[in-house]
């Protein structure tokens, strides 16, 4: 193979195919040559809780933070560890609220039927998202 330009002509592909593969995915744009490809829209949000069957309405920033805290509370509590707050897609703040709903639980779990505790872990989830959005959004930075 001869040399052109300080780069064999198989080099080059190697080079050049990544870079143009990723420029067509970015700018949307297939082989046909057609128009370029447009996302799918998006799903709609499930219903919030207590709703009309069939209203999509966004949950809120309380609703939302309910069901993570409720739902990584019963993981923890079953699995007896913690993982990474950011791996569980929650906040400094929302990871704090976690751990004393875990720690209620806990102390529940040792007198109490199972769904007994299920109702305390969604109860305390409740109150304490509740209370830590009653003013819309938490201030403290991004990671509160």
């Amino acid at each position: 193979m001869g040399r052109r330009g300080g780069l064999r002509t198989g080099a080059r592909f190697l080079v050049l195919g990544p870079a143009l593969s990723a420029l067509l995915v970015v700018t949307g744009c297939d082989r046909s040559g057609g128009a370029p490809r447009t996302a799918p829209a998006p799903a709609p949000a499930p219903a919030a809780p207590g709703s009309a069957p069939g209203s999509a309405s966004a949950a809120s920033d309380a609703e939302l933070c309910t069901r993570l805290v409720a739902h990584w509370s019963r993981q923890v509590l079953d699995s007896g560890t913690y993982g990474d707050y950011q791996s569980m897609g929650l906040s400094n703040g929302q990871y704090e609220l976690l751990r004393d709903v875990v720690d209620a639980a806990r102390v529940a779990k040792r007198h109490q039927a199972t769904t007994r505790v299920d109702k305390l872990i969604d109860r305390q989830a409740r109150r304490a998202c509740t209370e830590r959005y009653r003013d819309g959004t938490p201030s403290g930075g991004p990671w509160q």
